[in-house]
This record gives C-alpha cells, structure tokens and sequence, in this order.
C-alpha cells in the first residue's frame, strides 16, 4: 500500500530507503540491495538515487514511494491519492507508472478525487458519495448515465447568450450554463446536429469563441450522479 503520508525517511538516501522497505519485507541485505537497484533503474531515479529524500521534487517523492511499495511485489496494490500536491509533469509520470504496473499483472486498487486520473488509469470506477456506493461500472458505463453527445455553443460575448439560445430553441435539452457562458444541445444525430447548429447561430451572426460537438465528460457524470441523488436524513 502507498498512502497520501510518504512513509520515507528524509534523511536516507533514496537507495537507502528502498533498501530498508526490503529488509522489512524479509529480504536478505544482498536481495533487498539488488532489488533497489532493479527499482531505481524501473522508476528512473538512477542520478537521484544516492541523495538525501528531503532534496527530493515531489514527483521524485512518489516515485519512491511506489517503488517502495513494490520491492515485494504484491498482487494487489492500494494506492491512496498517489498525485495528491503533484504538478500536471509528475501526475503523468505517476499516471504511466501505475500503467506498468497493470501490465505486469499487478490488480491496483487506487482513489482518487482527480476524476480524469480515474478516466486514464481505471478499468473499472466505484462512485462512493456520503460512505456509500452510488455507481460503479467503467468510464463509458458512467458517462452514458448522463446522456449521449451533445452540442456547446460559446459565444465571445456572454450578453449574446439569449439570443444563441433563442435560435436554437426547438433543438432538445436546450440548456444555458451561464458560469460556462455557453449554450447546450443534445446532439443525437452527431455532426448533422453540429451542422443545424451552426447554420442557425452563423444567420444570426453573433461571435462566437467556440462551438463544437462533446461527449459528456467523468466529472459532468459524477456531478450527475451525486446531484441527483437524494440523502436519507440520519
């Protein structure tokens, strides 16, 4: 398991922790070094291997901590918010990290609150709201609960966004976000939908910033999924 905490020592090097990881694990002293080695090579720590943990980038943080989660390898991993406080570069290392270690046949059990780590990493996604299973299935299972494709609209400006949506009125779920400052249709007939769109909003010459046909995205499904549930009082 590699929880949110690292369980590193800041004053050992990261060759020395992984070391201790494998003495713990049982390892003899000559296995547990050939296996750090094996693990630094693996998770391309080689030139930062021999310098003290608190020199350490976060990325490089977890990197180790994995690591030294695996110096036995398990079948099942449990990783509890492994990007937590990472910059975008080091949440991807992380992200194709876990990648290898399912191709190598290891199960990763692993939460999370970055909704489009679960759409990259997941083959299967558990929606827990209030302690409580609500959804599970995989991403595609998930997305469908919100509805199929749909057409977004955003005009450059917001003060245009009643008459974007006056003409497409008649267009099902017709829909303003003005937060987003765009308008919203469904699209069931996808880029023929897109088109009736388009002609509507281009008569009516009104700029626009954007327009384009979307699929409903993990996180709009579990704002669905979580919005629309009701809570029992306690």
């Amino acid at each position: 398991m590699a929880g949110q905490a690292s369980a590193l020592d800041p004053l050992l090097t990261g060759r020395e922790n992984l070391v201790l990881f494998g003495r713990l694990r049982g390892l003899r002293r000559q296995q547990a070094k050939a296996r750090a080695d094996e693990l630094i090579k693996q998770f391309d720590l080689t030139e930062a291997a021999d310098r003290q943990i608190i020199t350490y980038s976060g990325g490089m943080r977890r990197r180790v901590d994995l690591a030294s989660a695996l110096v036995v390898l398990p079948k099942v991993l449990f990783l509890d918010e492994p990007t937590v406080g990472l910059d975008p570069r080091s949440r991807r290392d992380v992200w194709a990290l876990v990648g290898s270690l399912a191709l190598q046949g290891i199960t990763v059990l692993l939460t999370t609150q970055y909704l489009e780590e679960a759409d990259v990493l997941s083959d299967s996604i558990v929606v827990i709201d209030h302690g409580q299973v609500i959804a599970s299935g995989t991403s595609e299972d998930l997305k469908r609960r919100v509805g199929g494709s749909y057409c977004q609209v955003t005009p450059t400006n917001p003060a245009d966004l009643p008459q974007v949506a006056a003409v497409l009125v008649g267009l099902d779920g017709l829909d303003i976000d003005a937060d987003a400052g765009s308008v919203s249709v469904f699209a069931p007939d996808g880029v023929a939908t897109l088109g009736e769109v388009f002609r509507r909003v281009d008569a009516l010459g009104v700029e626009l910033t954007d327009i384009s046909l979307r699929r409903p995205s993990l996180d709009e499904a579990f704002l669905h999924l979580t919005e629309t549930r009701v809570v029992a009082p306690s």
